[in-house]
């Protein structure tokens, strides 16, 4: 028995049977199909188990009993029911999706008739259909996923299958399956601190793939394994052998998994990546119209955190002159004595920094034609801060009655509402009393596994947490619906789609070398869409023209996220910064409207030439950085235009002597060819 589902660019294929489970067996638009599901909903719960036992989120016992026993469909969703005789589970698998779209966003919802039953994990979805879509054996697929770290984000890698885990045994000398795996875990509160929660299945051939991004502000886990049929995907939220994480579901209190976005594309990696963006799009909760100012931020290589209103005007009135529309006073504004990190809390301004008062630098902002902003870090309170001591112990995080801290600050657990009506009142007064219009959004900590306030396993504290965080977030923006919000965690900490469906930046890294800040930005769009990505242009009086250029062109095909002494710069250095704003600026309809590409992959690349690009409507675009010790020339292969005559043209920066470009149309190869030193870079157009 078959269950059919589709939005048009998608179609899912479930089957179902009376001795076996629901299984999610296609999401290909089109064509015959053929193959064995895995259970579409694993449940591992105290009592119930795994059988054979191993460490993976397969083969449940619960999974296995699900029998169907219903679905609901409309244009945009389907509902499947499923039911477990023994536990009296009921579970309910949700798929979204838009039209034209070839993605969807599911989780899946659980309750229970009869006696309360303790949940210890739960997929939002498990599948094989990257095998059966594919038409392709284990031996034939390879694995994306990336490694990310402080000032090293975004670190793709490219596996197969079997070197990533998952071991060729003979399952049928044995009975079972193999239980090896290729596993990805996030912990604590840094949803994208180690490991980024997206990923790839793709064939070698690069035929076929189907992308997942995990939409979760905490933590969450990834795994693909083998079955005796062939192989599944398991996405899921946090759970309790990876952190702490369970849940008594009852008659009157069911639960529901964080959500997933999978997509689908006929090719590879970066046709994958292409339909996740869509996919993003397609999501965003915030449906104002995306203005993408360029905003000038006083922290990367410029203030460093120590502003003041003799240092702060200057600043802002070169910001306004090279086209700045924004301009945030990063941290620091509110310190009294240089050691501010342990005693944040009440984010006053300071009185020595502003002795005219903050209003000052935000009227002097607003006077060159700016929205003022400002930093602020509302999810801690420092040690020190009169705030630790105000608000009650049961508006922070705690674990077995004593604070969690972590580098002197507190926790604020936004589940309380003491907690929420202190940060409410911050952001509330900052708007008010100083008219701010953009405020960026830190977060500097992780509190560990969570909080067992309320008698809850930390890990449910932390997920508890998390989803009143984001409601904070949903109600702020109701409230204020003009103020902008970028997301930032010492970078890109926190870079997932529970909070950048909602928020309007993402700073994609605090890397303040411009050379190791390339490689960063060019993988960015496999996670943030381009529209989003915040990527640094620290432009400097003291560097030379080519290495100014080489900084600007890294935010120029992103969002344009400007830093930098322009204060003190001549006038011909301003003017190159002037330039890379108003080609910017220019060039935004068609970022907002893009697909990322990379001429030289995504995956496994270190140099020295890097290069990434756009794919719009009716141009594409292509950054290419040649850094220190690069031959002179590169070849950049851009597949969707072979055959097509093209014209080359720089458009950052616009007066570029020193390279050269050819267009090979037979092979879809871009030619480029620098002869000055490096390093250097070069944004260019590939039309027709």
């Amino acid at each position: 028995m078959t269950v059919t589902w589709s939005t048009g660019a998608i179609r899912l294929l479930l089957t179902h049977g009376d001795d076996r489970p629901v299984s999610l067996l296609s999401l290909r638009p089109d064509g015959p199909v053929e193959g064995v599901g895995v259970p579409l909903v694993e449940v591992q719960a105290i009592g119930h188990g795994r059988f054979p036992g191993s460490h993976r989120y397969a083969d449940t016992t619960i999974g296995a009993r699900l029998r169907y026993r219903s679905h609901s469909a409309s244009a945009d969703e389907l509902r499947v029911v499923q039911h477990d005789p023994v536990s009296g589970l009921v579970v309910t698998s949700v798929f979204q999706g838009v039209a034209g779209v070839p993605a969807v966003r599911t989780w899946t919802e659980v309750a229970v008739e009869g006696e309360p039953v303790q949940l210890q994990a739960v997929t939002s979805l498990s599948t094989g259909a990257f095998l059966v879509d594919s038409g392709r054996s284990v031996d034939e697929v390879d694995l994306v996923h990336a490694d990310s770290d402080w000032v090293a984000e975004s670190r793709w890698h490219r596996t197969p299958l079997r070197e990533a885990g998952l071991v060729a045994m003979d399952p049928t000398v044995h009975d079972h399956a193999s239980r090896s795996r290729f596993a990805l875990t996030s912990r604590s509160s840094w949803s994208t601190g180690e490991h980024l929660p997206t990923g790839v299945l793709v064939a070698r051939d690069d035929s076929w793939a189907l992308a997942w991004q995990i939409e979760h502000n905490g933590a969450w886990h990834f795994e693909v394994g083998e079955t005796v049929a062939g192989a599944y995907l398991a996405l899921l939220g946090p759970s309790d052998g990876e952190h702490q994480w369970g849940r008594v579901v009852s008659e009157d209190d069911g639960f529901t998994t964080v959500p997933v976005s999978v997509a689908i594309a006929a090719g590879g990696v970066d046709e994958a990546i292409g339909a996740l963006t869509r996919q993003r799009r397609a999501t965003l909760r915030n449906r104002r119209a995306p203005e993408l100012p360029v905003v000038f931020n006083d922290y990367m290589n410029t203030l460093m955190g120590d502003p003041t209103t003799e240092k702060l005007l200057p600043l802002i009135d070169a910001a306004a002159s090279v086209g700045a529309d924004y301009f945030c006073v990063d941290a620091g504004w509110y310190d009294e004595d240089g050691g501010w990190w342990d005693s944040v809390g009440e984010w006053r301004p300071s009185r020595t920094r502003f002795p005219g008062g903050f209003g000052e630098v935000a009227d002097h902002v607003r006077a060159r034609g700016m929205v003022p902003g400002i930093w602020l870090e509302p999810e801690v309170v420092g040690v020190r801060s009169a705030m630790a001591r105000s608000l009650p112990d049961e508006a922070f995080f705690q674990r077995q009655g004593a604070r969690v801290g972590e580098h002197g600050r507190f926790h604020l657990d936004f589940r309380h509402p003491a907690a929420v009506r202190h940060v409410d009142e911050v952001v509330d007064r900052l708007v008010e009393e100083f008219g701010i219009g953009y405020i960026k959004l830190d977060y500097n900590i992780m509190p560990g596994a969570g909080t067992d306030v309320g008698g809850v396993a930390p890990g449910d504290g932390l997920l508890r947490h998390n989803r009143a965080h984001l409601a904070w977030l949903d109600a702020l923006l109701a409230r204020h619906p003009g103020l902008l919000l970028e997301n930032c965690a010492s970078g890109a900490m926190r870079m997932d789609y529970a909070m950048l469906s909602r928020l309007h930046v993402q700073s994609t890294s605090d890397q303040q070398n411009p050379l190791l800040y390339p490689p960063i930005a060019a993988a960015a769009p496999a996670s943030v869409l381009p529209e989003q990505a915040g990527n640094w242009a620290c432009a400097q009086p003291g560097m030379t023209p080519a290495e100014a250029a080489f900084t600007l062109a890294t935010g120029v095909l992103g969002r344009l996220y400007l830093a930098g002494r322009v204060d003190l710069m001549d006038d011909g250095r301003r003017a190159l910064v002037r330039e890379a704003v108003t080609v910017h600026k220019g060039l935004r309809p068609e970022i907002a409207a893009s697909v990322p590409f990379w001429p030289l992959g995504l995956t496994d690349r270190t140099g020295p030439w890097v290069a990434q690009g756009l794919r719009a409507a009716a141009n594409s675009y292509v950054t290419a950085w040649r850094l220190p010790d690069a031959p002179p020339d590169v070849e950049l292969p851009v597949p969707h235009l072979r055959g097509r005559g093209v014209v080359v043209s720089p458009v950052f920066p616009v007066v570029s002597p020193e390279w050269a470009f050819e267009w090979h149309a037979e092979r879809g190869v871009l030619r480029a060819t620098h002869s000055g030193g490096t390093p250097s870079a070069v944004v260019v157009r590939l039309g027709s």
